[in-house]
C-alpha cells in the first residue's frame, strides 16, 4: 500500500460501497418527504372552500335574509353554517344550509335566518364540503 492509500483511508478520503447506500438511503427519504409534504398541501386545498358574507336584511323580529357567495370544488356539494346575531353578539338565529353541488367555482345565495329576538347582522360562520 502506498503512502497515499494509506493517508486517505486513515483521514476518510476514501469512498466505502456502505457508505455510498447510505447517502443513497438519505436522498431517497429526503425526496419521499418532499414528495409527501407537497401531496398533503395539495389534497389539503383540494377541498378548501371560502365564504364572504355579501350583505343581510332585517325583516322583522323573526327572521333575517342573508346574502352570500362561496368558492368551493365544481362538482362537490357543501355545507355552509349562518348565523344572525344581536346587539350585544350573542346568537339569536343560526342554521346549516346545504348546498348542491354546481358547475360552477363561485356561487351566490340569499338564505333566510330564523331568529328568536330582532337581529343586527348575520353572517357565515364556516363552510365545508359534504
Amino acid at each position: 500500500m502506498t503512502t497515499q492509500q494509506m493517508l486517505d483511508e486513515r483521514y476518510g478520503r476514501t469512498r466505502s460501497p456502505a457508505r455510498r447506500w447510505i447517502v443513497g438511503a438519505g436522498i431517497a427519504v429526503a425526496v419521499v418527504l418532499v414528495a409527501l409534504f407537497g401531496w398533503m398541501t395539495v389534497s389539503g386545498s383540494l377541498d378548501a372552500v371560502d365564504s364572504d358574507a355579501t350583505g343581510f336584511e332585517v325583516v322583522d323580529a323573526h327572521s333575517v335574509v342573508l346574502s352570500f357567495q362561496i368558492t368551493a370544488p365544481p362538482g362537490r356539494s357543501v355545507a355552509c353554517a349562518i348565523e344572525a346575531q344581536d346587539q350585544e353578539h350573542g346568537v339569536v338565529g343560526w342554521r346549516v344550509v346545504e348546498i348542491p353541488a354546481g358547475e360552477s367555482h363561485s356561487q351566490a345565495l340569499r338564505e333566510v335566518i330564523p331568529t328568536t329576538a330582532e337581529a343586527t347582522t348575520g353572517f357565515v360562520n364556516s363552510c365545508w364540503v359534504t
